[in-house]
């Protein structure tokens, strides 16, 4: 599997550690939860978004682009990444903010992540909940032409063919630290939202001939349409690779169960993952993505789903930065 042919810009800290989190696994009795640090990917306080940006800006890059374009839910890691990077290369930003919680918290709509945006000088929107992004989107990069500029759309999360070769990427970077370390990795556990992480990996593990699964712990979207939007793009960025092979159904795994009353509502499971992480292992998840995903992880180990002598991998994905935005849930 070649990526080589592929442009991509070197930004991020790469590998990530992978880590044993031994007393979180001795708390649960078992399996060995090991965690992949993709929130310390760097750029802007790191994220599983900057592996797939690496693809993304050297595709604006290689198309001319002087302006970057992006959406997300208010306390967005993905535009936080998105824009960060847009300063680095010289080029405008423009973020559309999604507002799909109806909360009129000071911490929430204006600190954690919305004043880091503000921070790399990105001219921000609000849209109401329910507004077609891509529509919103491409009403701004319309205007921009107009100016003269040359705009470049980036999806919600990155979450393209270009953007999931980020985890392609990543999938490759895993198996190879496992084997260095003569590990054997049964299950890969993450938060799924957007679908570009599950799909990149679920393509990268199918590339490789690899026996490990590949669970995501969902967000947002309930199981059926969850599975639909990641099979769909795992295709596509097979299809794009020029895999022999197809990705079917039953390599996409997700588990929504965990979702709780909406997208960036945490719920009581997954305030307890992030203080039982932030406690036993002194590492921080977020309330949206990471926090989800950990819950779904802790309360399935609970359920005795995965065996004493497994080995599962959390993928962190980042987001601590959001922390600050939910201060009244964490009181």
């Amino acid at each position: 599997m070649n990526l080589t042919r592929f442009p991509r810009l070197l930004f991020s800290h790469l590998p990530t550690q992978l880590e044993l989190m031994s007393a979180l696994s001795k708390a649960l009795g078992g399996p060995r939860i090991w965690i992949k640090r993709d929130d310390c990917t760097g750029l802007a306080g790191g994220g599983n978004k900057t592996r797939k940006l690496e693809f993304l800006m050297a595709d604006a890059v290689k198309k001319k682009a002087d302006v970057i374009i992006t959406q997300g839910a208010v306390q967005s890691n993905h535009v936080r990444q998105s824009v960060a990077i847009a300063a680095k290369l010289g080029m405008a930003s423009y973020a559309l903010f999604e507002e799909r919680i109806d909360s009129k918290d000071n911490d929430y709509n204006h600190n954690g992540n919305v004043l880091l945006t503000k921070m790399f000088n990105t001219h921000i929107s609000r849209h109401p909940s329910g507004t077609d992004m891509n529509a919103a989107m491409e009403s701004v990069a319309e205007k921009l032409r107009v100016e003269g500029k040359n705009p470049y759309i980036i999806p919600g999360g990155g979450s393209n063919t270009i953007g999931a070769l980020g985890y392609v990427n990543c999938a490759l970077e895993l198996i190879a630290q496992t084997n260095e370390q003569n590990l054997h990795v049964d299950h890969i556990i993450h938060a799924t939202g957007s679908s570009g992480t599950q799909a990149g990996l679920v393509t990268g593990i199918h590339g490789m001939n690899a026996t490990t699964s590949v669970l995501g712990i969902g967000v947002r979207m309930p199981r059926d349409i969850q599975e639909a939007n990641v099979l769909a793009l795992a295709q596509d960025t097979a299809q794009m690779l020029g895999f022999r092979t197809a990705i079917t159904p039953e390599e996409v795994q997700a588990n929504c169960d965990y979702v709780g009353e909406g997208y960036g509502i945490p719920a009581d499971s997954t305030l307890e993952a992030i203080q039982m992480t932030a406690q036993l292992e002194g590492i921080l998840l977020d309330p949206v993505y990471s926090g989800k995903g950990m819950a779904g992880l802790i309360d399935l180990i609970r359920k005795g789903v995965f065996h004493r002598n497994e080995n599962v991998v959390f993928i962190h994905t980042g987001g601590a930065q959001a922390l600050f935005g939910y201060r009244h849930n964490l009181e």
